[in-house]
């Protein structure tokens, strides 16, 4: 499925916490902390405010944007203020 934000939206592919500690201990996903990094798959049409580009990582705010499944995927669609820095 192709989805396309707008204005000055940016989908986010959410990026997957260890579900296993170093001693070997399964954390359940409902305990794990929600990740607030993803790799930038689309952007917007607004040029003007989105400051980011497909590929990037980035890193947003912990409760932002509305979780979408594309192809199975977890998916977040932010708004560019959402978008607090690039991760180089």
């Amino acid at each position: 499925m192709k989805v396309k934000p707008l204005a000055d939206r940016v989908i986010v592919k959410l990026e997957k916490n260890e579900a296993k500690t170093a001693g070997g201990i399964i954390i359940p996903d409902t305990a794990q902390e929600k990740t607030q990094t993803g790799t930038v798959i689309a952007v917007g049409d607004d040029t003007e405010v989105i400051k980011v580009k497909a590929g990037q990582k980035v890193m947003y705010d912990k409760y932002a944007g509305a979780q979408v499944k594309i192809d199975g995927e977890d998916h977040l669609i932010l708004k560019m203020a959402d978008i607090l820095a690039v991760i180089e």
